[in-house]
C-alpha cells in the first residue's frame, strides 16, 4: 500500500498548525509533509512529531515573499544570496531537527518578456550548490514542475524540463517530485506516463489531488485508485503526499483514504 503523507499546509485548515499533527494521527496517517515550517520552532515541531508517532518526510526550502507572489528563489539572479542563506540557515537545520530527508527547492516565477537564459543558468548553479551541500547532510533535493494555470510564469512546468535539469546538473542527490495534479493539468495523461516516470529512477516523491479543482483525489479526471494500483504494481518505495484542499472538513473527506486502507489490510 502506498505510504500516504498528510500535507499539513493544506489539510486540516480547520485547526491551528500545531494541532494538525494530532488530527492527522487520529485519522490514521503515519507520515506528514508541509510546505514551509519556519513560522514554528523546529524543536516544537519535532516534539509534536514524536508525541504523535509521525514521521516528517518533506519540507520546502524558503521560497521568498509568498504573499507578494514569489514562488521560489533558486532561479532568480538577484536573489542568489537570499536563496543560499535560507537553504543553509533554515532548510537544512529544520530538516535535521525534524529528521526529514527531502527538501523541495522551488525555482521561482520569471517576469513576462524577460530573457530566460540568466534564470536558467542561476537555477542550475543554485541546484548544483544545494545538492552538493545537502549530500554531506544525508538530505536529497527535489524539483517539481508546477502547472501554468495555478502558477503562471513558473520556470519549470513540464516533466521533460525537469529531466533536462537533472541531466544538466548531473548530481546523484537531485531528484523529481512528481505532483500528478500539476502533471495532469499541464500535460494530461499523467496516469499513462506514471510507469515510465517511476522506471526512470529519478522520481523520489509523488503527490496527489483531484483534477482540476485540487480537492480530494476521489473526484475529477485522474482516477486515484488506478494511480494507487500502479504505484503498488511498480513497488514504488517512496511516499505519496496528499497535497489538496479539502472540500469541507478534512476528516470527513478522507473516505477515499479509509476505504483504500481497509481493502489493503
Amino acid at each position: 500500500m502506498p505510504r500516504f503523507a498528510a500535507n499539513l499546509s493544506t489539510l486540516y485548515p480547520e485547526y491551528f498548525f500545531q494541532d494538525r499533527f494530532r488530527a492527522a494521527r487520529q485519522d490514521g496517517f503515519e507520515y506528514v509533509e508541509c510546505q514551509f515550517p519556519y513560522d514554528h520552532p523546529a524543536a516544537r515541531l519535532a516534539e509534536l512529531l514524536g508525541d504523535n508517532g509521525l514521521r516528517q518526510v518533506l519540507i520546502n526550502a524558503p521560497a521568498g515573499r509568498w504573499t507578494q507572489g514569489e514562488r521560489g528563489l533558486a532561479a532568480l539572479p538577484d536573489k542568489i544570496a537570499e536563496f543560499r542563506h535560507g537553504f543553509e540557515a533554515l532548510a537544512l537545520p529544520y530538516a535535521h531537527a525534524l529528521d526529514c530527508s527531502l527538501i523541495h527547492v522551488m525555482a521561482g516565477v520569471i517576469p513576462p518578456g524577460t530573457d530566460p537564459e540568466p534564470f536558467n543558468a542561476t537555477y542550475l548553479d543554485n541546484l548544483a550548490w544545494a545538492a552538493s551541500l545537502a549530500t554531506s547532510h544525508g538530505i536529497r533535493i527535489l524539483i517539481e514542475p508546477l502547472n501554468p494555470f495555478d502558477v503562471p510564469g513558473y520556470l519549470l512546468s513540464l516533466q521533460d524540463q525537469a529531466y533536462q535539469v537533472l541531466s544538466m546538473v548531473n548530481s546523484p542527490n537531485l531528484s523529481i517530485q512528481l505532483d500528478l495534479y500539476h502533471c495532469q493539468r499541464t500535460e494530461g495523461n499523467a496516469l499513462e506516463r506514471l510507469p515510465n516516470d517511476l522506471a526512470s529512477g529519478l522520481v523520489c516523491h509523488v503527490q496527489i489531488a483531484g483534477v482540476p479543482l485540487r480537492h480530494e483525489p476521489d473526484e475529477g479526471e485522474l482516477l486515484h485508485e488506478a494511480v494507487f494500483h500502479t504505484l503498488d504494481s511498480l513497488s514504488y518505495p517512496g511516499y505519496v503526499g496528499c497535497e489538496y484542499h479539502p472540500r469541507a472538513g478534512t476528516s470527513e473527506g478522507l473516505t477515499w483514504f479509509r476505504n483504500w486502507r481497509s481493502r489493503q489490510v
